[in-house]
C-alpha cells in the first residue's frame, strides 16, 4: 500500500447544463489521465461519456489520455459542441448585414 505522503490529490470535472460532478481523488504521481478518469467512476455515472470522442484536459488546456498530471490538477473531460461557433459568428455576421441593408431602406423610403 502506498503512503498518503507519496499521493497525489486530483479533481475529476464533468459539467452538464444543469450539474457539474466534481470527483476528488489521491493517486500516485505516475498515473495516466485515463486511469484517473476509470477510478473516478464518472464512466459509470455518465454513461454518454466515451473517452474516445470526448475530449480531456487539465485546466482547459487538452491533454492526452496517457499524459500524467501534478499535485491539485483539475481533469476536465469536455462534452461535444452542439454547434460550430464560426458558423454561429458568420449567421450572426450575415443578419447584422441583413438588418444594415433593410435599415438602410426603411430611410430611403
Amino acid at each position: 500500500m502506498i503512503s498518503e505522503d507519496k499521493l497525489i490529490h486530483v479533481e475529476v470535472v464533468y459539467a452538464l447544463p444543469q450539474v457539474q460532478r466534481v470527483i476528488k481523488l489521491a493517486i500516485t504521481p505516475d498515473t495516466k489521465v485515463q486511469e484517473i478518469i476509470e477510478q473516478s467512476g464518472v464512466l459509470e455515472m455518465y454513461s454518454e461519456i466515451d473517452l474516445k470522442k470526448n475530449k480531456v484536459g487539465v485546466y482547459s488546456r487538452n491533454v492526452r489520455l496517457d499524459a500524467t498530471v501534478h499535485d491539485g490538477d483539475r481533469i476536465e473531460i469536455y462534452r461535444p459542441l452542439l454547434a460550430d461557433p464560426k458558423e454561429i459568428r458568420r449567421k450572426r455576421a450575415e443578419q447584422a448585414k441583413l438588418e444594415a441593408l433593410e435599415a438602410k431602406a426603411a430611410q430611403k423610403a
